[in-house]
């Protein structure tokens, strides 16, 4: 269908490099989008890229900290100079909190670097794709996409993980304030929460048979998603067919979450 066309359409995607994102990236791609993937690792970028070789959107890598305001100024100005113009920007990069550590005993530095990661990095992010694509519907072309990748952790508990939890309830609040906000402007603004889904973040606590006996049979599908599984939802949130839908929060979980 052509509404999920997206030829000529340019998205950023950071952490696009591996897991979620990379599944993403993937798809984005192979329907059309030129994608400019922003990572910390160049080689982890370069092989990323390797696996879009043959699709029909263009692939360019930039070295980015989220974290840091200056990387990301400097990564949107090499991408503008690079495609003229960005379309979406997927605020994917993000940290895990491996809930090893009971909150009374949470250090300073372990709040802050979390939330600088994962919840400063989104503000940085957007905040250089929202100004662009503003500036672009007052000169008459009205699109943008801003999408951040959020958890279920910010619904459930998530004991010993409270400063992860924290950054991604504030991701589903401010991408709604953002829709409100940016509406006349063309501008969407979405979060996808993932369910568990086999990543280098997850890797670990999904090799413990404990843990797999007891989540697997809440998980109505029966099996862990993969990056894969985000492709259909960020194909439809960078095209037309999602003018009409910001401010939400997409659940993709296999049904743990109705179960």
């Amino acid at each position: 269908m052509s509404i999920f066309d997206l030829s000529g359409r340019v998205a950023i995607i950071t952490g696009g490099n591996g897991g979620i994102g990379l599944g993403i990236t993937q798809a984005l791609a192979a329907a059309g989008c030129n994608v400019s993937i922003w990572g910390r690792n160049a080689e982890k970028n370069k092989s990323a890229a390797a696996t879009m070789a043959s699709s029909p959107g263009e692939v360019d890598t930039r070295i980015c900290d989220v974290s840091d305001p200056a990387s990301v100024k400097e990564a949107m100005k090499a991408t503008l100079d690079r495609f003229g113009r960005v379309d979406g920007c997927f605020a994917n990069a993000g940290i895990g909190g491996g809930g090893r550590r009971a909150f009374i005993d949470r250090t300073e530095e372990e709040w802050r670097k979390m939330f600088a990661t994962n919840l400063d990095g989104v503000f940085h992010v957007f905040q250089v794709a929202a100004r662009h694509m503003t500036e672009r519907a007052e000169a008459g072309d009205a699109f943008g996409r801003l999408v951040a990748t959020s958890s279920l952790a910010s619904l459930f508990g998530t004991a010993r993980n409270e400063h992860y939890a924290g950054t991604k309830a504030a991701i589903n609040a401010l991408v709604r304030a953002l829709g409100v906000e940016l509406a006349r402007q063309g501008v969407t603004a979405n979060a996808i929460l993932p369910g568990w889904i086999k990543s280098e973040m997850t890797a670990g606590i999904m090799a413990n048979e404990k843990f797999v006996a007891n989540v697997m049979p809440r998980i109505p599908a029966r099996r862990f998603g993969e990056p894969s599984d985000f492709g259909g939802i960020a194909v439809y949130l960078m095209s037309k067919a999602s003018s009409y839908h910001t401010a939400d929060c997409f659940v993709i979980d296999g049904g743990y979450t109705a179960f």
